[in-house]
C-alpha cells in the first residue's frame, strides 16, 4: 500500500471526480470514462503518422498485423496500469522509487525522460509542420507556439480535469472524423486491407521493413503512457473498499480498451490511406508528411484532402502534448519526489521538449522532420522494455498488490509481450548497427 512519505500523484486532480454509488452501469461508465481518451492521443500521436505513412507507401497494407498487435499490447499493458494505480495509490514512477535502489531508480528515470523528450520531439514537430502547412509558419516557430499548451493546461485544470478530458476529447474526435473522411476519398481496397491484418514472416526478414515495424510498435505503446495512466486514474474518487477497488479495475478497463480500440481505427486509417494512394500509384517513396499534404488532393482528385489531412495533424499533435506535459510531470514528482508548483513543473517539461526540438530542426534542417519523427519512435520503443518489465513486475507481486495481484493467465500473457518486445527492440538494435540504418535519410 502507499507508504505515509508519498504524496498522490498529480496532487491538484487527484479523487476530484465523483463516481456515484448506485448501481447503474452506465452512470459508472460515464463516471470512469474519460483517462483511457487521455491515454489514447498518446497512441495516435505525430510519431505515428511518419512511421504508418512510410510504411503505407513503401510496404502497401502488410504492416497493419503490426499496428494490430501492437495495439493489443497497449491494452494489455494500460490494463496493468490500471490495476496499479488502483489497488496500490501508486502510479508506475513512485513504485519505481518505492521498490528500487536508487541507482537503479535513477537510471530508469533518466530513460524515461530520454523517452519523455523523444515523443515530444514527435508532437511538437507534428504540430508545427501541421501550422506551416496551414499558415506557412515556419517550423522553429510553430515549434514555439505549440509549446504554448502549457498555458491552456494550467488553466484546465484550475477549472477540473474533466475540462482537460473534454478537451483532448473533442481533439481525438475531429482526427477520427478527419480520417473517416479520408478513407472514404481514397477508396481503399477491403480485400487487401483485411489480408494486411494478417501477419507475415517478411516483416522479421526485411531489415528496412523491420525498423518501420519496430517505429510503429514504439509508436504505439507508449512508455509514458504507462506511467500517465497509473497516474490519472486515481483522479476517480471510489471508496477504499476491495469491492470498490474492483469496480473501478473493471470501468476503467473498459474506459482504456474502448479508446485504444478507437486509436487502433485511426492508425489503420493512416497507413491504409498511404497504401491506397502512395503506393498504388507508384509514390513509394513519400515518407515526409509535407509530401504527403502536397500528393493526398491530386491523386485523391479532392480539394479538401490535404487541409483535413493537416487539420487532423494539429489536433493530433495538440493533444499529445497536452498529455504528454502531464506525464513529464508525473514521471518528474514520482522519480524524483519533487514537488514543485505547477507551473513551474509544467514549464520545465516543456522546456525538455523545446529544446531538443528547436536543436534538430536547426541543426539537420527542416527537411528531416520524417526521419526525425521515425527515429524517435525507435528510440521510444527502445526505452519501452525499461517501463514494460517493472509493470509486470510490480502487477505480478502480491506482497504489493495483494488480492488484486495478476492471476497465473495474466501473468503469463504480460511477460510474454514483455519478453517479446525485449526481443524486437534487440532485433532492431543489431539490424540498425549492421545495415547502417539512419534517422536522417
Amino acid at each position: 500500500m502507499t507508504r505515509p512519505e508519498h504524496r498522490p500523484s498529480l496532487p491538484e486532480v487527484h479523487r476530484s471526480i465523483y463516481v456515484p454509488n448506485s448501481n447503474g452501469f452506465w452512470r459508472k461508465m460515464l463516471a470512469y470514462a474519460g483517462p483511457g481518451y487521455l491515454v489514447s492521443v498518446g497512441y495516435i500521436d505525430p510519431g505515428n503518422w511518419a512511421t504508418d505513412l512510410a510504411g503505407g507507401a513503401k510496404f502497401g497494407y502488410v504492416l497493419l498485423s503490426v499496428i494490430m498487435l501492437s495495439n493489443l499490447m497497449a491494452i494489455l499493458m494500460q490494463s496493468l496500469c490500471v490495476r496499479l494505480g488502483v489497488a496500490t495509490g501508486l502510479d508506475l514512477a513512485q513504485a519505481c522509487r518505492e521498490y528500487f535502489s536508487p541507482r537503479v531508480n535513477f537510471c530508469l528515470w533518466v530513460l524515461c525522460e530520454i523517452a519523455i523528450a523523444a515523443c515530444d520531439l514527435a508532437e511538437l514537430l507534428g504540430s508545427a509542420i501541421a501550422l506551416q502547412l496551414l499558415f506557412g509558419i515556419p517550423l522553429a516557430l510553430g515549434v514555439c507556439i505549440t509549446a504554448l499548451d502549457v498555458i491552456v493546461l494550467l488553466l484546465l485544470l484550475n477549472k477540473g480535469f474533466r475540462y482537460t478530458e473534454a478537451l483532448v476529447l473533442m481533439l481525438v474526435a475531429t482526427v477520427g472524423i478527419c480520417f473517416a473522411a479520408e478513407i472514404i476519398f481514397s477508396r481503399p481496397d477491403v480485400g487487401s486491407i483485411l489480408l494486411g491484418y494478417i501477419p507475415k514472416i517478411e516483416i522479421l526478414q526485411n531489415p528496412e521493413m523491420l525498423y518501420i515495424a519496430i517505429g510503429i510498435l514504439g509508436a504505439t505503446v507508449m512508455p509514458h503512457n504507462l506511467y500517465l495512466h497509473s497516474s490519472i486514474v486515481q483522479t476517480r474518487d471510489w471508496e477504499p473498499t476491495p469491492k470498490k477497488k474492483w469496480e473501478a479495475i473493471k470501468f476503467s478497463t473498459i474506459d482504456s480498451t474502448v479508446a485504444l480500440f478507437f486509436a487502433l481505427f485511426i492508425n489503420s486509417a493512416i497507413l491504409i490511406i498511404s497504401a491506397a494512394t502512395f503506393h498504388s500509384s507508384g509514390h513509394q517513396d513519400v515518407a515526409e508528411i509535407q509530401d504527403a499534404y502536397k500528393l493526398l488532393s491530386p491523386l485523391l482528385g479532392v480539394n479538401v484532402a490535404s487541409a483535413i489531412f493537416a487539420l487532423a495533424l494539429l489536433a493530433s499533435g495538440q493533444s499529445s502534448t497536452i498529455t504528454a506535459t502531464l506525464a513529464g510531470q508525473i514521471v518528474m514528482e514520482g522519480f524524483l519526489n519533487l514537488h514543485l508548483k505547477p507551473w513551474v513543473r509544467r514549464l520545465a517539461t516543456r522546456l525538455l521538449a523545446i529544446i531538443p526540438a528547436l536543436i534538430s530542426i536547426i541543426w539537420f534542417g527542416e527537411s528531416s522532420t520524417s526521419g526525425l519523427l521515425i527515429f524517435s519512435q525507435v528510440v521510444l520503443s527502445l526505452q519501452l522494455s525499461f517501463a514494460v518489465v517493472p509493470l509486470v513486475m510490480f502487477t505480478s507481486n502480491r506482497r504489493l498488490m495483494g488480492e488484486f495481484v495478476n492471476p497465473l493467465w495474466l501473468k503469463t500473457l504480460s511477460w510474454l509481450v514483455a519478453t517479446v518486445i525485449v526481443g524486437l527492440n534487440a532485433w532492431l538494435l543489431v539490424q540498425t548497427f549492421s545495415n547502417g540504418l539512419s534517422f536522417t535519410s
